[in-house]
Formats: C-alpha cells, sequence, structure tokens
C-alpha cells in the first residue's frame, strides 16, 4: 500500500443541523442555492435553509434533474458569473451535488464547461460549495467526484477534483422521512455497488480497507433485511453507511474496479434506468464474467459478509447472495429497462462504450468491448 488520504469535508451529523449552515457559510458570501424540483419546498427542508439563511445574500437555482444535464447546469452557470456567487450551497441528493461541482468548475472555466468532462480543460479553481444531503446514496456529499450527463448525445461522463469538494456537508436522518421507498431501495444498492467497486478486484493484503469494507457492506446487507422496519436509527445508519461508501477511505491504497459504473452510466444515459437499478443489473453478470480474476474476494466477502460456507462454488454463491439482497429490494437484475429490441440495446451501449474510449475496464483492463458485450448478454439471457 502506498497512498496519500485526506478528507477535508467537515460532516455536520444528526437531526436539526441544518440550521448550523448559518455559521458555516460566511454572512460576506453571495450564496446560489442550488436544488432539484422541489420536494425540499414539500418535505421542510427548504424552510429550514430559508432561516439558517436569514442573514445571507442569496439566490436560488432550481430544476436539476436525476442524473443532471449540463444543458440545464449551464442555466446556472450562467447566473454564478452574471452574479458574483462566490458560494454554492447543493440541497439535495447525489444529483444535485454532483451538478453543483460541475457549475462550480465550469463558473470559473471561460470556454464550454462541457470541455472539464471531455478532459480537454482542466479544473484550476471552483466556486467554493458546501451540500445538504436529502437523498443517502453516492457519497457525493464528501467527494471530490461529479457525474454530468449531455442530454443532446446521450453522453453520460464524470471528472473528479478537489477543488469541488464540498467544504461541509449537512447529513440529517429526518430528510430520509418522506422519501419514496424507490429511492431508499437505490441508496442500499448504490451504496453496496460503490463499496464492491473498491472491494472486489484481488487481494492486497490491506486490512484495514478489507475489514472497514466489510463492515459496511454487513450494515447494508442488515439495513436490507430489515428495509420494512425503517426508523431514526435506520435511516441515520444507511446515510453514514452511505457516506463512508464513497469518502476514498477504503479505496486508499487498493486497486479499484469501476466497471459496472461505465457500463450501467450508459444504461442511464440511453434509457434513463435509475443509477443504482442500472449497476444491479450489470454488476452479477459482470462478477461472473470476470471470476477468474475475482474470486478469491467473492470467497472472502462470501464468508466474512455473507457467513456462508467454504466450498467449490463459494464465489457463485457469493454472487447469488448479492442478487438476492437486490431482489429483496425488488431490483431487477436483469436488462428490462430500456426501449425495444434487447440485442439493439447491447448494441447502442457498446457503441457508447466505444466512442467514450471505455475499451478496457476492470482493476486488471481485462473487460473489453467484447467481454463487455458478453456481460450484457448474460444479463439478458
Amino acid at each position: 500500500m502506498k497512498f496519500s488520504y485526506v478528507n477535508p469535508t467537515q460532516i455536520q451529523f444528526g437531526q436539526g443541523q441544518i440550521a448550523s449552515i448559518s455559521g458555516l457559510i460566511p454572512t460576506d458570501k453571495k450564496v446560489l442555492v442550488i436544488y432539484g424540483g422541489g420536494s425540499i419546498k414539500r418535505n421542510g427542508v427548504y424552510d429550514q435553509v430559508k432561516s439558517a439563511l436569514s442573514q445571507h445574500d442569496y439566490s436560488e437555482f432550481s430544476g436539476v434533474e436525476p442524473n443532471p444535464t449540463v444543458e440545464t447546469l449551464d442555466k446556472a452557470v450562467k447566473v454564478v458569473k452574471e452574479q458574483n456567487i462566490d458560494f454554492i450551497l447543493a440541497v439535495g441528493g447525489g444529483s444535485v451535488i454532483d451538478g453543483a461541482k460541475y457549475v462550480a468548475a465550469a463558473a470559473k472555466h471561460n470556454g464550454d464547461g462541457w470541455d472539464i468532462l471531455l478532459g480537454k480543460h482542466k479544473v484550476t479553481e471552483a466556486v467554493t460549495l458546501g451540500a445538504i444531503l436529502t437523498i443517502p446514496a453516492t457519497g457525493s456529499e464528501s467527494n471530490g467526484a461529479s457525474v454530468v450527463t449531455k442530454a443532446a448525445t446521450s453522453d453520460k461522463l464524470a471528472f473528479i477534483s478537489p477543488l469541488v469538494q464540498p467544504v461541509f456537508a449537512v447529513l440529517d436522518p429526518d430528510v430520509m422521512r418522506t422519501l419514496p421507498q424507490r429511492q431508499l431501495a437505490n441508496g442500499v444498492v448504490d451504496a453496496w455497488v460503490h463499496i464492491c467497486e473498491q472491494y472486489l478486484t484481488f487481494p492486497a493484503g490491506a486490512m484495514v480497507q478489507d475489514g472497514y469494507a466489510e463492515a459496511l457492506l454487513k450494515n447494508l446487507r442488515h439495513l436490507a433485511a430489515t428495509f420494512s422496519q425503517q426508523d431514526d436509527a435506520w435511516r441515520a445508519n444507511l446515510m453514514w453507511t452511505a457516506n463512508q461508501a464513497l469518502n476514498g477511505l477504503i479505496g486508499a491504497g487498493v486497486s479499484q474496479d469501476w466497471a459496472t459504473h461505465m457500463i450501467g452510466h450508459e444504461l442511464t444515459a440511453l434509457y434513463g434506468v435509475d443509477h443504482a437499478r442500472s449497476l444491479a443489473i450489470v454488476q452479477p453478470w459482470l462478477l461472473r464474467n470476470q471470476l477468474g480474476h475475482k474470486k478469491a474476494k467473492l470467497e472472502q466477502m462470501g464468508r466474512n459478509v455473507f457467513a456462508l460456507t467454504d466450498g467449490p462454488d463459494l464465489a457463485e454463491k457469493t454472487i447469488q447472495a448479492i442478487e438476492s439482497l437486490y431482489h429483496s429490494l425488488d431490483v431487477a437484475t436483469q436488462l428490462t429497462e430500456h426501449d425495444g429490441d434487447k440485442a439493439a440495446a447491447i448494441e447502442a451501449v457498446i457503441g457508447q462504450l466505444k466512442k467514450h474510449g471505455m475499451l478496457k475496464l476492470g482493476e486488471h483492463q481485462a473487460i473489453t468491448l467484447e467481454q463487455s458485450k458478453a456481460i450484457l448478454e448474460a444479463a439478458v439471457a
């Protein structure tokens, strides 16, 4: 292991913590509050934010979609530039926070903001931002990663910069009370796959990372099993587990995969499949396709997370246990949410992977376009 790890995001966790932003954002800052479709006005979050910012000069930008589009976000970039905004407050789930990160970076770029996603522009400065999390899933509230979609071309791409990592994140589990059950199920699945992308590779002797990853996976397994028994503790543990799944710690110094995400992103961009559900469609079949590389860690997961007994089929039983967890949440593990012919859908995904240079994926770069196609074909068999 060799790594440098720092996470500068200040976490304000617990009930009533939204009020704390009044002291976290300097009153001399001009603030833009960015949020989504308006659910924060129905669940009381908006009123709490408004009260906390009563001594601040702020304006609002709403309408950020799930899987935020550059077409919408560029309108917010224009607001930031025209109003000389110097602090962005993202209020929402991963999509809103990812979108705010793009706005923060693109507002300091004189050219096309999409250049950031294409790798044509390196982020060298960004507007400072903070986050109030309303949907636990992505961990975006305390990392520097952002995923943005260009609707005009069905491109869904990512960028990473420490300059867009939120300086603080408010995690109040009470905001989850009014969330649809589908979004909570997605949160469990999303966090699960985030952990797997950093854990299900190959043994590296990273005892802390492995042990912490396994503890988080066991948390999610328990939360899935008690999904119908949601209370304050259940909500708090999902919110904190999802945060810890992707704050950089369990991935420090170990090889990471992320192929499930790269393939899943294309399903979302092309067919509007929920992000978490695209991951559930791809992951089991990818694990089977890469069994030769991942057998040791799958067996480790089987023993330490699912308490399965050793045997020659332990790795496959572990994959089946993952599928059963998804199915218990009514999340499909086959390609069903798409338009038209399945073969045509697969070809469309492969075409987008090729377009985006995703020619070799995974920790061993062993997932070629041919393997990606085989994975998707298995997902519809």
